[in-house]
């Protein structure tokens, strides 16, 4: 049996293809389009899906949407009736959008897929619940859902037990913590539902002097985690803006502008609104541990993409384990659509064995083989040295050391925001330069953006103080003692970014200004040339560990094809792509013509 998923029309659209139970693929749309966080139909997501799974819209046998678009279109009237006539400009400008598209999201599906059976509609959060928890490998476990807003609901809790999903307890809008976040982000001149993770790596740099301001103005939070937000300083309800006057009055003036200079304000209202969150998400699970009784958890919805305050959760919470969903956001909810479906609609057995997963290590997206790469190369005319799978491993840790960056393209592409080690760009964490040399000359971003480490399973706990594996980037833990630098005294006298400046552990480029790394641990079995080539250099160096960020750069997607791998390998700094068998040198490529598409027409220097 065929189940489609799809999420789409609001941010990171998405579609994944379930057949009998097994993850067949799953894939954003941006990473077609090249328009990061693509909110369109994701036409190319499922054509891809299809072609992966050998069938074509005929052979479906369930369409499922993420969401219940009228449920959703109902909380937009009431909330202008409630507001009225202050929201009319906000409502003015949704309505076309939802008119001419969201409110026909049956006859958009057969126009787009041919599909004339019946389209399901599952309920938002119930989404993300069924994302976090069937393919999660426990039996049975509490799940919590966080994000700005379903139809109604923000924050849901529940159980799973085999194939059911109970959700119990609800918030509701407007009261929403993804939301109040978002407020911060916004204010602090990032995009909303793009910038959040840069506040988060913000907030290390700042002191949260805010949190006494936040918490006796604006969200008042109970023992149990719930809460309500104080719309007085909020403009999302009945305007275009995300925070009001008010807002800027309680907390000194006006918001930072985009691309401006960040001040030490910006980094303490990040601490700050980090603080609260971690809060708000602590005592969330420890209400929940004590009412449901279970002694594991499943995270989900766009907040759960917090690794800080999932650290937390998994270093103090009652929870012996947690398992985070790393397709968190609403492009996840086109993979749990699909599993509810057949899990719970349809009501067909799970297996969970409490040990592994059934996400594959989330490589659920395009892959290319070797004669494909081959071929672009060659019609390219582009110089490359061919590697065996004995050499490979043994060449690119030799160029690590040596200090080199490199473009890693191999394999499945990662589904979720994280690059995996598919779509990766990595480096020597032990290098003190190369934070800011990845950043300013190859990322092309904000130069105070940490980099994660990617660890040998089997050495994590020699080098991070990690109490469980982390195969998806979602938890952050602190550096060993004993991997420190020493230099604690000049790391807390340092102000801001000066910072960055201090060195601070035997891998500066993955320690973070407050010691904390956000880690992915590998094992053979779910990549085995990525995991073999760390632990190549893991023997040249006594250094388990390498740097690994997202292969893009700042406003694009991962790359998926091998056109965009080379088109962003030319675009930068990197020394190095390793595409498939094939090793790219930077000094011997063609230098692209000026007045020419760089990723299509080159020249010889």
């Amino acid at each position: 049996m065929n189940i489609l998923g799809i999420s789409c029309f609001y941010h990171d659209s998405a579609a994944s293809l379930v057949r009998d139970g097994q993850i067949i693929g799953a894939v954003q749309e941006e990473r077609f389009t090249r328009r990061k966080h693509d909110l369109n139909f994701p036409s190319h997501a499922v054509n891809w899906c299809l072609k992966k799974g050998g069938i074509n819209s005929q052979d479906i046998d369930h369409v499922v949407f993420y969401e219940k678009p009228l449920i959703k279109f109902e909380r937009l009237l009431e909330t202008y009736l409630a507001y009225a006539p202050s929201g009319i400009r906000q409502f003015i400008q949704a309505m076309p959008l939802w008119l001419k598209q969201k409110l026909w999201i049956p006859e958009i599906i057969r126009e787009q897929l041919g599909y004339r059976g019946k389209a399901i509609f599952c309920g938002h959060h119930e989404s993300h619940a069924a994302s976090a928890f069937y393919p999660s490998p426990f039996k049975e476990a509490a799940f919590l859902t966080i994000d700005g807003v379903g139809e109604w609901e923000t924050t849901s809790f529940g159980v799973g037990r085999d194939n059911d999903l109970g959700q119990r307890y609800y918030l509701r809008f407007p009261h929403s913590l993804g939301l109040l976040y978002s407020a911060f982000t916004y204010y602090a001149g990032f995009k909303v539902n793009s910038g959040e993770y840069k506040l988060m790596g913000l907030a290390p740099y700042g002191r949260a002097r805010y949190v006494d301001l936040i918490l006796d103005n604006l969200i008042d939070i109970k023992e149990d985690g719930s809460f309500k937000i104080n719309m007085e300083y909020f403009g999302f309800c009945n305007g275009l803006r995300m925070t009001n006057r008010k807002f800027e009055r309680l907390f000194g003036g006006a918001g930072r502008k985009p691309e401006s200079r960040i001040t030490q304000k910006e980094m303490d209202l990040a601490a700050s609104v980090q603080k609260v969150t971690e809060e708000v998400m602590l005592k969330m699970s420890r209400h929940i541990h004590k009412v449901t009784g279970q002694r594991n958890l499943c995270l989900a919805g766009g907040v759960a993409l917090n690794c800080v305050a999932n650290g937390r959760i998994l270093a103090e919470g009652p929870f012996e384990n947690i398992w985070v969903q790393p397709a968190s956001g609403d492009a996840g909810g086109a993979l749990g659509a699909a599993l509810l479906i057949w899990h719970k609609y349809l009501g067909n057995k799970r297996l969970a064995d409490n040990i592994r997963d059934s996400q594959r290590g989330s490589l659920l997206g395009p892959e290319f083989s070797d004669r494909e790469i081959g071929d672009f190369l060659s019609e390219q005319n582009i110089p490359y040295e061919q590697l065996s799978a004995f050499e490979l491993p043994k060449i690119v840790s030799s160029l690590i050391e040596g200090g080199n960056v490199i473009g890693w393209f191999q394999g499945k592409m990662e589904f979720g925001p994280r690059a995996l080690g598919s779509r990766s760009i990595i480096g020597d964490a032990r290098n003190k330069e190369m934070q800011a040399k990845m950043n300013l000359k190859i990322k092309h971003r904000e130069s105070f953006r940490p980099f994660a480490p990617t660890v040998l399973k089997e050495e994590a706990m020699n080098w991070f103080e990690l109490g469980t594996d982390s195969p998806y980037m979602v938890f952050t833990a602190s550096v060993k003692k004993e991997k420190r630098s020493g230099e604690d005294a000049a790391l807390k006298s340092a102000g801001g970014f000066d910072k960055l400046k201090v060195n601070r552990s035997l891998i500066p480029a993955v320690t973070h200004v407050d010691y904390s790394a956000r880690i992915q641990t590998i094992n053979r079995e779910d990549n085995p040339l990525y995991y073999d080539t760390i632990n190549e250099f893991f023997k040249k160096t006594g250094c388990p560990v390498i740097i690994n960020t997202s292969f893009n750069v700042r406003g694009e997607p991962l790359v998926c094809t091998p056109e965009d791998a080379f088109g962003c390998f030319m675009r930068t700094e990197m020394d190095y792509l390793v595409i498939g068998s094939y090793l790219l040198d930077k000094r011997m490529q063609a230098k692209p013509k000026k007045s020419q598409d760089p990723q299509k027409n080159f020249e010889l220097d």
